[in-house]
């Protein structure tokens, strides 16, 4: 009785041992880089000139397209990627804002950016992560350098824009040559730049495009020369994409509405204004509804397909400019160049501000193509592949299912 006993133990001891062998832990996962390429128009792709981004959208995973949040904007929608969540919920509803008790925000200022209370509405990734025992980094990152919710990344850097870019693929493979790390990020701006100063059909933009190419190339070579080529798995992402803006296509602020009965709060394609105390209605007067090249509304009454207007840091009216059409301060129109730029923050819906997304790796399917799809489906699709529970979120990853292995 003894020996059979013993016999049926060893028994079920072998197969538990079998069955935590087979299921994966957190860590077991093969580590993820997500790399934004800031302002990359998703059908930049087509103009022939992106040898090494092509071959890695050929070889693995492209989306006809991703449809950036609204407000279509640099850090709301880098948040979002990371999060899962719209502007509206987590709460980086603007790369300019206010906050009741923190004041103004902008996202040029480094010491507003580094304040983790501005970010503190959601959970990143990188912060999941480590919580669940995991090593992480990330290079430039918008939100990143903050201690959101009293976390960071294993490694990070504070943004500086005069690091080059080869030297930035440097630091992320050394980081992830560490066995430990399971998720990193990186981050270009250039092609942002370019867009803003000279337009996204410039030869400054065809300049631009080829030379971040050339650094994905280069994020390639120096992967495949440390063994990690074939071991991660590279989502290469933007943000939004971009819009021709013809010279003299611009509305002074001024002209929008009197500055004795508001204040404006953020300029650009997404305009926010607050009406000054007893004044509410004459700037409502002036503002809501249609004009010549926008759009007014309460922040209650917004669209219902932009998921915007119920967080405070939404001003109390939003203006949204028409497509290749800027609202700046009168002076800065003086300084404006006469010749045509770029700019984005317009109607996520527009082809002109699909952003991009490709991806190749062990977990993805080579030769696929996806439709469009909303920028909030990438988080639950990284929780997925670094194995980590997701917080809340506002995607699915139902559309990589024909993608994924």
């Amino acid at each position: 009785m003894g020996i059979l006993f013993r016999a049926a133990l060893a028994l079920l001891l072998s197969i538990a041992l079998a069955a935590c062998a087979s299921t994966p832990r957190p860590g077991d996962a093969p580590p993820v880089l997500l790399v934004s390429i800031d302002g990359f128009r998703a059908d930049y792709l087509d103009r022939g000139i992106t040898p090494n981004l092509s071959r890695i959208a050929n070889a693995g995973v492209r989306a006809d397209g991703m449809r950036p949040s609204y407000p279509s904007l640099t850090f709301p929608n880098h948040y979002t990627l990371v999060t899962g969540l719209r502007p509206d919920r987590h709460g980086v509803v603007h790369n300019t804002m206010r906050d009741a008790q923190l004041g103004a925000f902008k996202a040029n200022n480094e010491a507003q950016a580094s304040d983790a209370r501005w970010w503190n509405g959601a959970e990143p990734l990188w912060v999941t992560a480590q919580k669940q025992g995991l090593a992480t980094a990330t290079m430039f990152w918008p939100g990143s350098q903050a201690p959101i919710r009293g976390v960071r990344p294993t490694h990070w850097r504070a943004y500086d824009s005069a690091v080059p870019d080869d030297a930035r693929v440097d630091q992320v493979v050394e980081w992830l040559s560490e066995p430990r790390i399971r998720f990193a990020t990186l981050y270009f701006e250039l092609l942002d730049k370019t867009g803003h100063d000279f337009g996204p059909d410039s030869p400054e933009m065809q300049r631009s495009i080829a030379q971040i190419d050339a650094s994905i190339g280069h994020l390639l070579d120096q992967l495949q020369a440390r063994g990690l080529r074939d071991r991660i798995n590279l989502v290469i992402v933007s943000d939004h994409g971009m819009a021709d803006v013809s010279p003299g296509h611009v509305v002074a602020i001024e002209d929008m509405v009197d500055a004795h009965d508001a204040e404006v709060v953020s300029t650009g394609q997404v305009v926010g204004f607050a009406p000054k105390r007893g004044h509410a209605a004459a700037a409502e007067r002036q503002l809501l509804g249609r004009h010549a090249h926008y759009e007014c509304w309460r922040k209650s009454e917004l669209p219902q397909r932009w998921h915007y207007g119920t967080h405070p840091r939404v001003p109390p009216i939003t203006c949204q400019m028409d497509e290749g059409w800027d609202a700046i301060l009168r002076d800065a129109v003086a300084r404006r160049p006469a010749h045509p730029r770029g700019s984005h923050g317009f109607d996520p819906d527009l082809p002109s501000m699909r952003a991009l997304f490709i991806a190749q790796g062990p977990a993805f399917v080579p030769g696929v193509r996806l439709p469009l799809f909303d920028n909030v489906d990438v988080y639950p699709l990284l929780a997925r592949l670094i194995d980590v529970p997701p917080g809340e979120h506002d995607g699915s990853a139902d559309v990589f299912t024909p993608a994924l292995r």
